[in-house]
């Protein structure tokens, strides 16, 4: 007889139990939902979407709406539209209890602003991808220019490296190589302002102190890129002091172990005149 009654306690237990939870639960996904909590990670000070921006976006697109139930909340496919974003490295949404619910965002992190033949521009962050420019902010970061086909068009550093067609066509993963370099290095991300490429296939740094023309050549490799700005970083260090940055007017990084330097000729300086 006890173990009758044990066995019909424990059964009205966990039925009530079930039946506690299901109506919470439809409870819960009747309720009104609260206005997210919107948490954007920005690395430096790269601002290329705000809580705002991005809520605007959702209730554009029909993810947000007035008076929303909880039910009525699709966490995949806004993970999903925010994903899309080129300016967008990962995004997370959650919901917790009592009708909250976030989104958390981190932003990819620009590494240098590209501006093509077609007269399009765009940014490439750190991991190789393109980003699209925003209207909120533009970033601090070196520009380059040239004879450039690449556009923002999905293919990134990693695709057109693996892929013989794509690497003799595109440069965008030599732009990534010194790029990334100039980005990361503490006195040539202050010193290297823009990245130009020649039409013969040459990239050109153009200083921020100094009006001497930079030929760097070709980039074919992170060890070649490294090598050249070693040797650039070498002859600033023992060489300028001598001479004087007005001295040169040209420094050429083509050649190995050495920094073939051109003088100004007398007269050329502008100052001078």
């Amino acid at each position: 007889m006890k173990t009758w009654l044990k066995i019909t306690f424990w059964t009205l237990f966990f039925a009530t139990i079930v039946v506690i939870l299901a109506i919470t639960n439809s409870q819960q996904k009747g309720a009104n939902l609260n206005t997210p909590k919107i948490h954007i990670d920005i690395q430096d000070e790269n601002a290329f979407l705000t809580e705002k921006e991005l809520y605007v976006r959702l209730k554009r697109k029909g993810l947000i709406v007035a008076n929303q139930k909880n039910k009525q909340l699709q966490l995949n496919r806004i993970e999903k539209f925010v994903n899309g974003m080129t300016e967008v490295l990962d995004c997370n949404v959650y919901t917790k209890l009592g009708g909250d619910w976030a989104i958390n965002v981190k932003i990819r992190r620009p590494i240098a602003r590209v501006f093509n033949n077609y007269g399009e521009s765009f940014y490439l962050d750190e991991l190789g991808h393109t980003i699209s420019p925003s209207y909120l902010y533009t970033a601090r970061v070196v520009v380059v220019t040239g004879d450039i086909i690449d556009r923002n068009n999905g293919l990134t550093v990693n695709k057109i490296i693996n892929n013989k067609n794509l690497i003799t066509k595109y440069s965008l993963d030599d732009i990534y190589r010194i790029s990334r370099y100039v980005c990361n290095d503490p006195f040539f991300s202050l010193q290297i302002g823009q990245i130009h490429k020649e039409k013969n296939g040459d990239f050109v740094l153009v200083p921020r102190v100094g009006d001497q023309k930079i030929i760097f050549g070709s980039a074919l490799s992170n060890e070649e890129v490294k090598v050249k700005f070693r040797k650039l970083a070498d002859f600033y260090k023992e060489g300028i002091p001598y001479e004087g940055w007005s001295t040169y007017d040209c420094f050429n990084l083509k050649y190995e172990n050495q920094v073939v330097c051109s003088k100004k000729q007398l007269g050329s300086d502008p100052k001078a005149d």
